[in-house]
């Protein structure tokens, strides 16, 4: 089957260590289902096992991707939930926690095999791409918003960095809930497109708010921890899901703790928040904003594109 994978490391240039070429299919064993993948997408993950976190050495070639919708074996649409062990579903209890791509080959292929639990009916409303971008960016956002945070309509949140996937998700599912979302970027463009998806306001990155907010959506890190910090009310919460910046500088404790703000790490969901995901979506008519989509034979593009921060919601790959 064609796949893309990664065959070596390259710290400073990811999309280098990227090949696409012929993989074994994935065979169907117990508990396993191999999914005909019509639909992926990207996410800064891909990028970080192309740079060599998270993988060895003697793991490679590793199939990259954690995203996918496709066709069971039964012919049933689904979609994949990338968590791996959370449950032990079809992998034994003592599996630890892993996400697609860490221990088990990846999504970006044309065939991926995945514990038959992880599995979900895709809802007829929304296309193969669309629910490709679900897994990843769009559940890390509806956790980050409604379980973490709490957050309620009439509620407000900054979300840091709109333009990558977890902003644009966040953007787009406060809004629909009924949050008072505000974005920032260093991009004009990008704020303007912020606002085009339904946030109250977009600022500059780093500029102070007119008031302070209920919660903060913080994926990037070193560039914006100290206006996080500053940006939330006492007693609120900040939830992070990544750090395309680099680690946070001084960690702002004292702040933290005399305000009591939360801090809590999020990465993606359970199987039932990306069930409760998938029926918002359905029942609201609301729908994951692509940037662009891609062949497989192109994905390196499109990851040079996500690595330049050039995007603006989900890079979609068609196996």
């Amino acid at each position: 089957m064609l796949a893309a994978y990664a065959a070596r490391f390259s710290p400073d240039s990811p999309v280098d260590g990227l090949e696409v070429g012929e993989r074994p299919e994935p065979e169907a064993r117990e508990n396993w289902s191999v999914v005909e993948v019509r639909a992926a997408s990207l996410n800064h993950h891909d990028l970080w096992s192309l740079r060599g976190v998270g993988l060895r050495a003697e793991q490679l070639p590793m199939v990259l991707g954690t995203d996918a919708a496709g066709v069971a074996p039964d012919g049933t649409e689904v979609v994949v939930h990338a968590v791996i062990g959370a449950d032990g579903h079809g992998v034994g209890p003592r599996e630890p926690r892993s996400l697609l791509s860490e221990r088990y080959d990846g999504t970006l292929a044309q065939y991926v095999a995945v514990p038959t639990a992880n599995l979900l009916p895709k809802p007829s409303e929304l296309t193969f791409a669309e629910a490709s971008c679900m897994p990843t960016a769009y559940l890390t956002a509806y956790r980050m918003l409604f379980s973490v945070a709490g957050l309620t309509p009439g509620q407000s949140v900054l979300v840091q960095g709109a333009g990558g996937g977890v902003a644009t998700a966040a953007i787009v599912l406060g809004a629909a809930a009924g949050l008072e979302v505000t974005a920032t970027s260093r991009s004009t463009a990008k704020r303007e497109r912020a606002l085009a998806l339904g946030a109250a306001h977009a600022v500059e990155t780093g500029a102070r708010l007119p008031a302070r907010v209920d919660a903060v959506l913080e994926s990037v890190g070193q560039a914006t921890w100290a206006h996080s910090v500053r940006s939330v009310k006492p007693g609120g919460t900040i939830a992070v899901c990544g750090a395309t910046s680099g680690d946070a500088p001084p960690a702002e404790l004292t702040r933290i703790f005399f305000q009591e703000i939360a801090v809590r790490g999020v990465t993606m969901g359970s199987r039932d928040d990306l069930a409760a995901l998938l029926a918002f979506c359905a029942r609201t008519g609301l729908r994951p904003v692509i940037d662009s989509q891609y062949p497989l034979t192109d994905v390196a593009t499109a990851l040079a594109r996500l690595d330049a921060g050039a995007q603006t919601g989900k890079l979609v790959i068609a196996p």
